[in-house]
């Protein structure tokens, strides 16, 4: 499963908490109406609950949907703070293992790419 994890294109990471009743169908309604992603990519999407201490991902898997859910026993997961983003912000595949792993992601919001001249 996680080995499968590692093999989407992306990452989404919701920085909003998701009300986590929802639930694949609920979720994958949020990838495509709130984002404006289509759910059936590939791409990880990545939830977290009010009390960030459960995470959920997201992922079409050839030919249905897969669910991770992972719950905290003590403690939060390290969520981070986002300023100035609206919906989704595309993290990297190491961010996502430190995250789910516990640890602090390296970066917290977005940064300018630079073209070479």
């Amino acid at each position: 499963m996680i080995q499968r994890l590692t093999k989407a294109k992306a990452v989404y990471l919701c920085y909003e908490p998701v009300d986590f009743r929802k639930n694949i169908n609920g979720l994958a309604a949020i990838v495509q109406g709130s984002f404006g992603k289509n759910p059936f990519d590939g791409e990880l999407f990545v939830f977290c609950n009010k009390h960030k201490n459960v995470i959920k991902v997201l992922k079409w898997d050839m030919d249905g949907f897969t669910l991770y859910h992972k719950r905290r026993e003590r403690g939060r997961f390290c969520w981070p703070v986002f300023k100035e983003v609206e919906g989704t912000i595309n993290i990297s595949k190491n961010d996502l293992n430190r995250l789910l792993d516990g640890l602090v992601m390296e970066q917290f919001s977005p940064h300018k790419n630079y073209t070479m001249i």
